[in-house]
C-alpha cells in the first residue's frame, strides 16, 4: 500500500495483528521490502507484533528522490572521489529518519521498536540519538557508526541492470558478503532479485542513497549520549561491514547487549530468521518492552 510520510510517497506492507506491538523494519541500502525474508516477517507477526515494513525513498515501489545538480551515475560520483571530494547529497540520513517517523504516524504508531539493517541501521542510529522518544527499543544490525574507508564507496556504487544481469549480481552478492552458515539456494536469490527488479530498478536512486550514507559523518559521540535500549547484532563473518563495527558501536551506547552471530555475513536469511527474531523478542521481553 501507499503512504505519504515525510512529505513523499512510500510504499508499505503491515503484518500482525492490529493491537500487537508495533515494530518497524527498515532495510539497508538499495534493498526493498521483498529482500525481507517471509520467515522473518511473518515470524515477528506470529509473536504478536504488529509489523510494518516499507521500500525506503529513492527504492522499488517508493517515489524517487532527486535533486537539481546532484548526481546519482556512478562514473560521475567516482570522478569526484578520486578528485578527493564525495558529491553532495540529494538528502539525508536525517530525512530518511524522518521517513521512518512518518511510516510510523500513517499506521498510528506513537512508538515502536525499530529494527535496522545496515544502511537502515544507520537510520536507526539517527532515530535513537534524536528521537528517542518515538521508540520503544531499537535493533542495530550489521552497520557501523562511521564511514569506514572512503573507498567503501566503490563497493557500493551501482549501474543499471537487465533482470539477468541483476540476478547475476545478487548471487555474487550472497558469494562475496553472504550468511554462508545459513545460505540460501542459487534459486532463492535469482527469484528474490528478479522479484526485486521487477518492482523498480534504478541504479540512480540507489546511488543517491550511498550519497546519503556516506556523507553523514561521524555518530561515535551522538552514540555515547544514549540512555535507551539498544540491542547490536552482527555477523562473525560480514565482509562489507566487520563485526568490529558492531562491537564498537554496542561500546560506545551505555547498557547495550551485544550479539555476535557465527555463521551471518551481509545477509539476513530465510534460515537465519528464526533464531534472529527469537533473540529480538527475548531482548524486548527481558528488558520489560513487551507492552
Amino acid at each position: 500500500m501507499q503512504i505519504t510520510a515525510n512529505g513523499i510517497q512510500i510504499e508499505c506492507e503491515v503484518y500482525g495483528p492490529d493491537d500487537g506491538v508495533p515494530l518497524v523494519l527498515v532495510r539497508g541500502l538499495g534493498s526493498q521490502l521483498v529482500h525481507w525474508p517471509r520467515e522473518f516477517v511473518q515470524g515477528f507477526a506470529d509473536l504478536g507484533y504488529r509489523t510494518v515494513i516499507f521500500d525506503n525513498r529513492d527504492v522499488g515501489l517508493s517515489q524517487r528522490c532527486p535533486a537539481d545538480g546532484v548526481t546519482g551515475v556512478a562514473e560521475d560520483i567516482l570522478a569526484e572521489v578520486r578528485k578527493g571530494a564525495l558529491p553532495s547529497p540529494a538528502y539525508s540520513l536525517d530525512d530518511m529518519a524522518l521517513d521512518t517517523l512518518g511510516v510510523m504516524d500513517a499506521f498510528g504508531m506513537a512508538k515502536a521498536h525499530v529494527f535496522g539493517i545496515s544502511m537502515g541501521g544507520a537510520i536507526t542510529q539517527v532515530l535513537v540519538g534524536k528521537h528517542a522518544d518515538r521508540l520503544l527499543s531499537t535493533t542495530i544490525v550489521m552497520t557501523a557508526a562511521r564511514l569506514i574507508s572512503p573507498g567503501l564507496i566503490e563497493r557500493v556504487l551501482v549501474y543499471p541492470e537487465t533482470r539477468e544481469e541483476a540476478q547475476e549480481s545478487w548471487i555474487e552478492g550472497h558469494a562475496s558478503w553472504g550468511s554462508h552458515g545459513y545460505p540460501m539456494s542459487e534459486t532463492e536469490i535469482r527469484e528474490q532479485a528478479a522479484l526485486a527488479w521487477d518492482r523498480g530498478s534504478d541504479a540512480n536512486g540507489v546511488n543517491r542513497q550511498a550519497l546519503a550514507t556516506m556523507s553523514y559523518g561521524d555518530r561515535r559521540e551522538m552514540l555515547t549520549t544514549i540512555n535507551h535500549p539498544c540491542f547490536v547484532l552482527h555477523g562473525a563473518i560480514d565482509t562489507l561491514i566487520p563485526p568490529e563495527m558492531g562491537e564498537e558501536i554496542a561500546a560506545l551506547i551505555p547498557n547495550s547487549e551485544l550479539k555476535i552471530i557465527e555463521g551471518m555475513g551481509h545477509v539476513i536469511t530465510p534460515l537465519l530468521s528464526p533464531m534472529i527474531v527469537e533473540m529480538v523478542h527475548d531482548f524486548i521481553n527481558m528488558r520489560g518492552l513487551s507492552a
